[in-house]
């Protein structure tokens, strides 16, 4: 059993991660060198005009998955608009878990900070390897209704866990702190006990991890190295400005490519790159938005695909009008109450144990986690998984490097507000449970503290957010059942955008599952296509016309 440790020399640690922080600003944009795989680069003058097979606009946690299945077979280009996670303390080191969150800027932090329109800060992964380069690492699977209610199959949902799970997921050992909440879960009442299992289901259980017995982070960057590394460019720090679109015929156009510009850089310089079209046959490849439950909504709208009236309202040229883009946008509502009395000197603990409770409704959870670049705190924590309350995702700028609006309005609905309270009074009896109690050197009570209605006050003036933000892009809305954008060709798009709940505990391993289950499922739909297509094509074959605003590519026989 590991220890909870304190921070050594804690009056150097913020001087430290300030030092940390500039060198990982600085090292996000070395494209190769010590740790960094000869597949990306950052330099967008060795792919600007280039063509592949297939472009994967956003190297997160579906994205990385997706892209590494593809390149098996094909030509694949993903871009990604942060730097690479590689030789970055604060995204590999364990000890560092959470201090990324707390030091955002505009354009170079591998966190990207956004306030929704309800108030709630809140965070999204601009890194290669999106959220689980950001996150705490618990991992664990969808439930299984969740698999039958999406549609997809068992047997190849259960096959592409387990290749993600091969590769970077961990089996952890309890430092005392999780030991102790294990023990106050079960105090609470969530039962049964479950010990270690990947499977989500209820009473309290020991998930899997993303560090390995180093305190090493994995992400799904290194699943990239399971693909045909020789099939593969990743380039970095570069954010997609929109899709180009070639008209097929008056009623349809489909995806030639994306037009991108440099992150830190003018958004006035745009640069392209195009999908192959092998011997200007039928046989195209597709771009493939896994951009995240912000990203991808907001790239379709930039790109001309959503309400005519809100792309009007920006000048945006209307390729298709889409209703469901940046519609039905959900987030968790979570809350956490402080078990010790003051912030520590301790390092972040990651939560290895969670209790799922009430029908899966409830998940409760605690770590130690920074609070500021010198100290942390000993928090228990609760999400709500099934809210009816939703909003919705709009443009704030045409700049695709800025981040859209979004409002999630929590609990808006009389029925979240009434769960909220239920969850409160949960995480107060595990908060309070006689083992945290004598573990921090609290007194232990049996009663609530918090009547109903100091609860509901307590919910609307404290709900806070997990990250598990999803929808903008949802299957049967936006995309078909098989992740292809309605009324446009060679489009798809495969992340959280297209989620209806946050799967699992939180949906990480599920991303991770649909990104190499989707590419699988591609794969099998070019079984006519040659083995490889290594070849990338003179992007001289390709004639650019603008047509109010919108860019066609004319194939020359």
């Amino acid at each position: 059993m590991e220890q909870s440790q304190t921070i050594p020399g804690h009056g150097l640690l913020k001087a430290s991660l300030l030092l940390l922080i500039n060198l990982s600003l600085a090292s996000s944009s070395l494209p190769q060198g010590k740790g960094h795989p000869y597949y990306m680069t950052s330099d967008v003058n060795e792919v600007s005009g280039k063509s592949f097979d297939y472009i994967v606009v956003g190297g997160g946690t579906a994205g990385c998955a997706l892209a590494a299945t593809l390149s098996e077979r094909f030509s694949v280009l993903v871009v990604e608009r942060g730097g690479s996670p590689y030789g970055n303390p604060l995204v590999l080191d364990k000890k560092y878990t959470g201090f990324s969150l707390i030091e955002t800027n505009e354009y170079t932090s591998v966190a990207q900070s956004f306030v929704s329109k309800d108030g709630i800060m809140n965070r999204r992964g601009r890194v290669l390897g999106g959220s689980s380069a950001i996150n705490f690492g618990f991992y664990s699977r969808a439930r299984e209704d969740f698999i039958e209610e999406v549609g997809l199959e068992k047997e190849l949902v259960r096959d592409a866990y387990e290749w993600v799970e091969s590769r970077i997921v961990f089996k952890p050992e309890l430092t005392l702190w999780q030991t102790v909440v294990e023990f106050g879960l079960l105090e609470a009442g969530i039962l049964p006990y479950n010990g270690y299992s990947l499977e989500h289901i209820e009473g309290t259980k020991v998930g899997a991890t993303m560090f390995d017995e180093y305190g090493t982070r994995h992400t799904s960057a290194d699943l990239l190295e399971a693909g045909n590394p020789e099939n593969i460019t990743v380039l970095l720090n570069a954010t997609v400005k929109n899709v180009i679109f070639q008209n097929e015929n008056r009623n349809e156009s489909r995806a030639s490519g994306i037009r991108f510009i440099k992150s830190n850089g003018s958004p006035d310089q745009s640069h392209e790159v195009y999908l192959n079209q092998p011997n200007c046959s039928s046989s195209w490849g597709e771009v493939i938005l896994s951009a995240g439950a912000l990203g991808s909504p907001q790239i379709l709208l930039l790109s001309g695909i959503g309400p005519q009236a809100h792309l009007r309202d920006f000048n945006i040229p209307v390729v298709l009008d889409l209703e469901g883009v940046g519609q039905r946008m959900k987030d968790n509502p979570a809350m956490g109450l402080f078990v010790d009395n003051k912030p520590q000197k301790q390092l972040p603990d990651t939560a290895q144990v969670v209790g799922i409770a009430d029908d899966f409704k409830f998940i409760v959870e605690a770590g130690i986690t920074p609070v500021s670049l010198n100290a942390t705190r000993m928090r228990v924590s609760a999400k709500f998984a099934f809210p009816a309350s939703k909003g919705k995702l709009e443009l704030n700028s045409t700049d695709p490097r800025k981040n859209p609006s979004v409002q999630f309005n929590y609990l808006a609905k009389e029925k979240d507000l009434y769960e909220c309270v239920k969850m409160s009074q949960l995480l107060e009896r595990v908060a309070r449970s006689q083992s945290i109690a004598m573990f921090v050197g609290m007194e232990h009570k049996n009663n609530l503290m918090s009547s109903e209605n100091e609860l509901r006050k307590s919910c609307k003036k404290n709900v806070r957010t997990f990250y598990h933000y999803h929808g903008g892009c949802i299957v049967g809305s936006v995309v078909d059942k098989d992740y292809k954008v309605y009324g446009v060709n060679r489009l798809r798009v495969v992340d959280g955008s297209t989620f209806l709940e946050s799967p699992g505990t939180n949906p990480m391993a599920t991303l991770l599952m649909l990104g190499r289950y989707q590419g699988i499922k591609i794969l099998n739909e070019r079984t006519d296509a040659p083995a490889f297509s290594n070849q990338q094509q003179n992007p001289e074959q390709f004639m650019n016309i603008s047509v109010l605003g919108m860019n066609l590519s004319i194939c020359h026989m």
